[in-house]
């Protein structure tokens, strides 16, 4: 089997062996030739018997020899044994739960060579474990804040159920709570399974075509009683028929998320509105709200795990809803994008392929 040949890394300017070291070392190998033959027709070299004449010439290359294994001895050890030994230093460092390491090549980088691109890819490796490790911590740091409140409130008002003297009115208002913070916790333990399967690509469902304008009509009406709460105006520009194939269950997660958003941060006699546009190469679907609206600082993490823009997590949800819309958007080639200014609201536009045969 013939093998393909390797691609050259762009990053390497500098070879191993370039044309100036040939050269150097062709006319040092001529130099020390031209040594022994000048020592081979020394007048004085005829006088001596034939075997000091070879004694000589033996002594002579062993002291060639030993010079050049000092030579390259010390070129080894310059140019990758210490290097080696620092990048060994390194990745125990790393190993060890040290992710500030940081391993200077040993070039600019228009001299790059092979161990200065090694280095460079270390320390991208590190910058991303520590990255990783970042994250990890705060997903745990999140996830017990997230899953320690609801579980206080199901604690409490389980206790104060105990209080014989307490009123049927009060008591039924404990159960809600209860249910309430139940219910919470059940839709944090999805979302959090929803987005690992996800991100593990398990999530694998026959996909089956279905009108995109039914299921937004259908989301949409779902909101009515909160839509009444707070007398909300929702307006909805969508065609009459839309068919897509995809998996109908999962993308209603995505449009309950970000009508549910919508109407969270929109106020009292706010508007949403609901549009929806195709035309032969995808489908768009946006949702806008005229809220609070966001800073540049919240749209950069707005789709991180748990981040909320009220740092309290006083507000309702737990900060994975979008980090679940907009993974699901991306698993099957789509876009997900939002555009906001604080006091004017927000709008999430979700365009996704006219043709689907991505599963999801």
């Amino acid at each position: 089997m013939r093998r393909k040949p390797r691609e050259e890394d762009a990053r390497i300017k500098r070879r191993v062996i370039s044309a100036k070291e040939f050269a150097i070392t062709y006319v040092v190998m001529l130099l020390l030739v031209g040594i022994q033959a000048g020592i081979v027709v020394a007048p004085v070299f005829e006088y001596f018997n034939p075997f000091v004449q070879v004694f000589v010439v033996m002594l002579y290359w062993v002291i060639v020899a030993l010079a050049f294994l000092y030579i390259t001895n010390k070129q080894i050890k310059s140019r990758y044994d210490i290097p080696m030994r620092r990048l060994s230093d390194a990745a125990k460092k790393v190993a060890e739960g040290d992710f500030s390491v940081y391993v200077e090549p040993l070039h600019t980088p228009e001299k790059y060579d092979y161990i200065d691109v090694m280095f460079t890819d270390f320390n991208i490796m590190v910058q991303e474990l520590g990255s990783i490790e970042t994250l990890k911590n705060d997903f745990v740091a999140n996830v017990s804040h997230e899953i320690k409140t609801p579980l206080a409130i199901i604690k409490n008002y389980t206790a104060a159920l105990k209080n014989s003297g307490l009123s049927e009115g009060a008591r039924l208002e404990y159960i809600d709570s209860i249910v309430k913070a139940t219910d919470n916790l059940s839709a944090l333990v999805t979302n959090i399974l929803r987005l690992n399967k996800l991100e593990n690509q398990e999530i694998e469902v026959p996909l089956k075509p279905y009108d995109l304008c039914r299921q937004l009509g259908d989301c949409a009406l779902g909101f009515e009683s909160i839509l009444d709460e707070k007398g909300i105006e929702l307006v909805v520009d969508i065609e009459d028929r839309a068919m897509i194939s995809m998996n109908e269950n999962v993308l209603e997660i995505v449009w309950n998320n970000l009508l549910s958003n919508a109407l969270k941060f929109t106020p009292p006699d706010g508007v949403v509105s609901l549009v929806q546009t195709s035309d032969s190469d995808s489908v768009t679907v946006s949702v806008a709200d005229t809220g609070c609206g966001m800073d540049n600082e919240t749209m950069k993490h707005i789709f991180d795990k748990f981040y909320q823009g009220d740092t309290s997590h006083s507000g309702e949800g737990n900060g994975l809803g979008l980090a679940l819309a907009d993974k699901i958007i991306e698993r099957i080639g789509g876009s997900l994008t939002v555009q906001s200014e604080q006091g004017k609201g927000s709008v999430f536009a979700v365009t996704i392929p006219a043709i689907r045969k991505i599963q999801l």
